[in-house]
């Protein structure tokens, strides 16, 4: 299992500090997957072979996010199922988007390098 994959989302507070650039580029590393957006957003697309396989992997990944309580913007369609990652409080990227995208990640069968 991944080290960060492994962690979990910590509460934040309005006004928590988003990572530095710095940090962003070093956590996206570990989630090569996900685009980022500076230090703003992380997003991902996956694909299916139909609606109900997107949607089954939608179901699974909102189960994990109520558990971390880190809950990503979701965009489903048919064969498709797009995440998007933020900390809203932080007005940018935390450690939980990273912790959040290495857990979908490994939903999907894939983990974050070492």
């Amino acid at each position: 299992m991944s080290e960060l994959a492994s962690e979990h989302c910590e509460a934040c507070e309005p006004g928590t500090p988003a990572v530095s650039e710095e940090e962003s580029a070093q956590l996206g590393a570990r989630v090569p997957a996900w685009q980022r957006e500076g230090n703003k957003r992380l997003r991902r697309e996956f694909k299916f072979p139909n609606f109900r396989d997107a949607f089954g992997f939608v179901a699974r990944v909102a189960l994990v996010a109520e558990s971390e309580g880190h809950h990503p913007d979701i965009e489903l369609g048919w064969g498709r199922a797009r995440f998007d990652l933020t900390t809203h409080a932080a007005s940018g990227l935390t450690r939980n988007d990273f912790v959040m995208a290495a857990k979908i990640d490994r939903l999907a069968g894939e983990e974050d390098p070492p």
